[in-house]
């Protein structure tokens, strides 16, 4: 398989590219989703490919979409991508596109917690709550969670960061009902995906997901869903252990790669966390690409 780092189609209107995913239009109410090997971390997006990392996202995603039916509506037509393509340009849509409904983007990304980590472990040792919301004290990193939590966060700019949110600025920048109904349905996207994963394995520790409105206001699930790329997963095996050492557990999401980023050392100094991204070693793009590929046969297999 040939890596994807930027998508060429121009039988399409290119309507933007993100960190992964390269959207074209199809006509005035479909986008067509192309998921590169491009990976980001910290924001920066790497000058090296995953091979195959798109495919297997994509592929991912559509797993979960089946899995969740029923909780609320996703932007999935059912319609083929390579229909929408010429001939030429199959080879770069096959296995890693959606052709989804177009909608319109809520402006914040609904993020679930069911364990303490991250900037969630970083907040909660400055205020015992994470975006606003009152955790017990004594909890530690990767600590299981009472009870999922519901922590939104603004979108960034390409190269920014996303910014954590209460609940209440949510409702202000949403409305109250319409924060309300987000809430309810990421949790149970969320419980139904965790209990699931727990019995390939694997610990979604937390995970974002992106909701759109469609033309009769329906709030519908979209972009990519429960992947490595928008999830922490820890496999089960390695997280007691890691747990009692009060280390961070080890995981198929990204950590990988951002571990090799902060130990390296450019002129003598760490890389600063902006672009131009470190060159990749081939060692490092094989087991980033490993990670992800070890997630996805546990879950579907």
């Amino acid at each position: 398989m040939n890596p994807v780092h930027t998508s060429q189609l121009t039988s399409l209107p290119l309507l933007a590219r993100g960190k992964v995913r390269d959207n074209y239009a199809v006509g005035s109410d479909r986008i067509l989703m192309v998921a590169s090997d491009r990976i980001s971390a910290f924001d920066v997006i790497m000058g090296e490919p995953i091979t195959g990392k798109g495919a297997l996202l994509t592929q991912m995603a559509l797993f979960w979409f089946d899995k969740l039916t029923g909780i609320v509506p996703n932007h999935l037509t059912g319609d083929e991508p390579e229909s929408v393509v010429t001939d030429a340009e199959r080879a770069q849509v096959a296995g890693r596109s959606m052709l989804v409904k177009r909608l319109k983007p809520l402006p914040v990304e609904a993020v679930v917690r069911g364990y303490l980590a991250g900037s969630g472990w970083v907040e909660y040792q400055q205020s015992q709550s994470v975006c606003g919301v009152p955790l017990p004290a004594g909890l530690k990193n990767a600590s299981k969670l009472p009870a999922p939590i519901f922590t939104p966060a603004t979108k960034a700019e390409m190269g920014e960061h996303d910014e954590n949110i209460s609940f209440a600025r949510m409702c202000e920048i949403v409305g109250e009902p319409l924060a309300k109904q987000v809430r309810e349905a990421a949790i149970a996207l969320y419980t139904r995906a965790a209990d699931y994963a727990l019995t390939r394995g694997i610990i979604i520790a937390d995970t974002k997901f992106e909701f759109g409105l469609d033309e009769n206001g329906t709030l519908t699930l979209m972009d990519e869903v429960l992947t490595p790329d928008s999830s922490r997963y820890w496999p089960v095996e390695g997280y007691e252990a890691a747990f009692a050492a009060g280390k961070n557990p080890p995981s198929y999401d990204k950590q990988f790669l951002r571990d090799w980023l902060e130990s390296v050392r450019i002129d003598g100094k760490p890389w600063g966390k902006k672009a131009p991204a470190p060159t990749l070693p081939l060692e490092v793009i094989a087991q980033t690409a490993a990670k992800y590929q070890e997630a996805f046969d546990r879950l579907t297999r």
